[in-house]
């Protein structure tokens, strides 16, 4: 049974509006479905003003977002709500993505924020404000239904395999997905596109997000430059750098040093203040290590061979998964290796299209 085979009518639903495309359609497609929709954002942005903004959801532009979506909240002709999140954004996303980066690990914050704030603090604050609900939507490209077989609610990857951003929702739970509406699940970008532009929207057009923030990690950070080597696998210095937390693994561009054939971060030591480079060879990997697992469909594991992905816009791979010796860690072994897999990002893990949860990899 799909989410909107069980909304009804005149059902009050809550929309977060972010500016974009993808969010005014969604509010779009549930008035016309008949439902009395209401739109909230979040303002989380508490820097420094900037002389001009990025394109990203913790931006120093983002009064013009919420003028955006205030236009399209007005054309559409629903109420809109901005609520001051940011003293929440900075506990909860800033200071993790912080804490992880400085620990030498490579965080996703759009998965902490949506887990934390966008499902959860956010429709709750609007709650407790007066604004009674009985659903939260969004714009992301995914699907969530009833499964009989399962007898919970899943989630399902959006039809459009380009958008789907199922990735970024694994950590929603139970409660979270019975309320959770995403109108443009069965959608294709170009067809919400066009739509907004049939309908008249003026962010039919707008560019999309494309990071969380749009300017240097560094600003985050608040960390003074540490200068530090470049080394190879042996130990050898080959360059210098000002600071581990300016390097991924796998990063190939922008190392600064010159080699006989392309050199790739391998992996950052935060203890020695090192970034470890190599060939590509070095960057594959065979299997990692989960922690902090969230499993939604905890039978799903035992269904054998299940795909994978460790960032959002990845081919799947394929894994087998094991539990690990820790409580609440799990190895994943992959099919075939895998370039840059990361500490501290996500490993998510699918059933066909079915999201099975995942874990941080550690």
């Amino acid at each position: 049974m799909k989410a909107s085979d069980a909304i009804r009518r005149g059902d009050k639903v809550l929309v977060g509006l972010s500016g974009g495309v993808d969010s005014s359609v969604a509010a779009l497609l549930l008035l016309e479905q008949g439902l009395e929709v209401t739109g909230i954002m979040m303002s989380v942005y508490d820097g420094p003003p900037g002389a001009s903004g990025g394109n990203a959801c913790y931006d120093c532009a983002e009064k013009r977002d919420i003028e955006s979506a205030a236009s399209s909240a007005r054309q559409l002709g629903i109420p809109f709500h901005v609520f001051d999140c940011a003293q929440r954004y900075r506990h909860d996303v800033l200071d993790y993505f912080r804490d992880a980066y400085l620990d030498g690990k490579t965080p996703n914050p759009c998965i902490h924020c949506n887990r934390r704030l966008k499902f959860d603090f956010l429709p709750a604050l609007a709650e407790r404000r007066g604004l009674h609900h009985d659903f939260f939507a969004t714009g992301h490209y995914a699907r969530v239904e009833f499964s009989e077989q399962y007898g919970c609610c899943i989630l399902r990857r959006g039809l459009d395999a380009h958008k789907d951003q199922s990735y970024f929702l694994y950590r929603l739970e139970q409660e979270q997905l019975r309320r959770a509406l995403f109108p443009l699940g069965n959608m294709r970008k170009a067809e919400v596109r066009a739509l907004a532009r049939e309908r008249g929207l003026p962010v039919h057009d707008r560019a999309d997000s494309q990071d969380f923030y749009s300017g240097d990690y560094t600003e985050l950070l608040g960390i003074a430059p540490r200068p530090g080597n470049i080394v190879d696998e042996s130990g050898k210095v080959l360059g210098k750098h000002a600071g581990f937390w300016n390097f991924t693994p796998g990063q190939r561009r922008g190392l600064g040093i010159a080699a006989s054939e392309p050199l790739y971060v391998v992996r950052v030591d935060a203890a020695t203040n090192e970034v470890v480079v190599g060939g590509r060879d070095a960057t594959l990997s065979r299997s990692c290590l989960l922690e902090d697992l969230y499993i939604g469909l905890p039978q799903a594991l035992c269904d054998g061979m299940l795909q994978a992905q460790v960032r959002s816009s990845q081919q799947p791979f394929s894994v087998q998964v094991t539990p690990g010796r820790e409580k609440n860690t799990m190895v994943a072994e992959f099919a075939e290796a895998q370039h840059a897999v990361a500490p501290g990002q996500s490993l998510v893990l699918y059933l066909g299209d079915i999201v099975v949860g995942g874990g941080i990899i550690c």
